[in-house]
């Protein structure tokens, strides 16, 4: 018998959704948030072989990266891209521009169950925007596109919060 992958809900078979998620930057949940990118840690194979053992290679591990992460929102009069992009680079400002006490943000990313209740939850470490697209591209003649609006972040990792536990679900 298959070990339960829910320990507080038994009965529940079927894995979270994606489709269900919150971002919070800063403190402020982002709204109109339609997508992010995945959170993907990769560490690097270091090859070797013993002088005493030539036809055996063996693999150690090297050094961890994690790879940039997108976020897409409706477009709308939210200003919460716009803004922390500005405060890595602020072309109207020149270099002074730059704020080197708001470029860098703390990012919680909240998977929800389907009742809307965060059952998991990652916080990434020392964010900050490396692109950002104020406008999609345009197109008169497709009427049912929505303008979206998406940001890339690079962090210096990410852990899972451990406090935020599987919510009992009816």
């Amino acid at each position: 018998m298959a070990a339960p992958m829910f320990s507080v809900n038994a009965h529940r078979y079927d894995p979270y959704r994606t489709f269900k998620f919150q971002v919070v930057i800063g403190g402020q949940t982002v709204a109109g948030l339609s997508k992010m990118g995945a959170l993907k840690k990769t560490t690097e194979v270091v090859n070797w072989r013993a002088a005493g053992d030539p036809s055996m290679q063996r693999a150690i591990p090297g050094g961890s990266k994690v790879e940039n992460v997108t976020l897409e929102m409706g477009l709308s009069h939210d200003p919460v891209f716009e803004n922390w992009a500005n405060a890595v680079n602020n072309v109207s400002e020149g270099d002074a521009g730059m704020s080197l006490v708001n470029f860098r943000r703390d990012v919680v990313i909240n998977v929800m169950n389907l009742q809307g209740t965060p059952a998991m939850s990652y916080h990434l470490r020392r964010a900050w925007v490396t692109e950002f697209q104020a406008l999609p591209e345009f197109d008169a003649n497709n009427m049912n596109t929505i303008g979206i609006q998406s940001i890339t972040m690079a962090y210096e990792g990410f852990v899972r919060d451990l406090a935020v536990v599987e919510p009992t679900e009816s």
